[in-house]
């Protein structure tokens, strides 16, 4: 039986916060919240997260976006979504300082995931590393690291070409070898001091 009081619509909003977690295993951010609960306007959205957060049912940061997060469950860590990445022809990019000092955005992963560790989060472009179920539109998770070992996925600067991707890295006597997981791609050969490890891939957040 309804509860006397409840608002339909902030019910409705709790609802889908809980939904959207279990399903993405992050928080949605208003413009989600808009759209799969069809509300008018994203000033509705934020006036039932305050009186949400009122009633001690969600926890927000007004410093962080995406900081949802729902009292009383399993705590969750921010990782920071710093860019895009080539998962097919390796895109360019200004400076060797690859990734934005900023983040895009956030994204939010399970505490025990994230122990210990200085992730940042990277979204893909291209079907090179399909066949490793990493898809266009798929948002990898890196762990920083200078070093990969064969056969590791790792995000690639490419010296020479002023480029960055995301491949499988093989080491080979006096040259090194980026392959995709993709069998209509050809892989990139290179040699050791083109080549620069900014991170490796620690997990994978798929779209739907």
């Amino acid at each position: 039986m309804r509860q006397v009081g409840l608002n339909a619509t902030r019910e409705r909003i709790f609802n889908f916060l809980h939904d959207f977690r279990d399903r993405h295993d992050y928080m949605p951010t208003v413009r989600d919240i808009l759209k799969g609960c069809n509300i008018s306007s994203t000033a509705v959205v934020q006036h039932h997260l305050d009186v949400l957060e009122r009633e001690g049912r969600i926890h927000r940061d007004p410093e962080v976006f995406r900081s949802i997060r729902l009292a009383g469950k399993r705590n969750f860590n921010t990782v920071p979504l710093l860019g895009v990445i080539a998962a097919g022809k390796p895109i360019p990019v200004p400076t060797p300082d690859t990734w934005n000092n900023q983040s895009l955005d956030t994204i939010e992963l399970p505490q025990e995931f994230t122990a210990n560790k200085q992730l940042y989060a990277l979204r893909v472009k291209g079907k090179s590393m399909i066949d490793a179920l990493i898809d266009d539109g798929d948002i990898v998770i890196m762990e920083p690291s200078n070093t990969a070992e064969n056969g590791e996925m790792a995000a690639v600067w490419l010296k020479n070409e002023r480029a960055v991707t995301l491949k499988k890295v093989y080491f080979e006597r006096d040259r090194v070898v980026l392959k995709p997981a993709n069998q209509t791609m050809k892989a990139i050969t290179t040699y050791p001091e083109n080549v620069e490890i900014q991170g490796k891939v620690s997990g994978v957040l798929r779209k739907l």
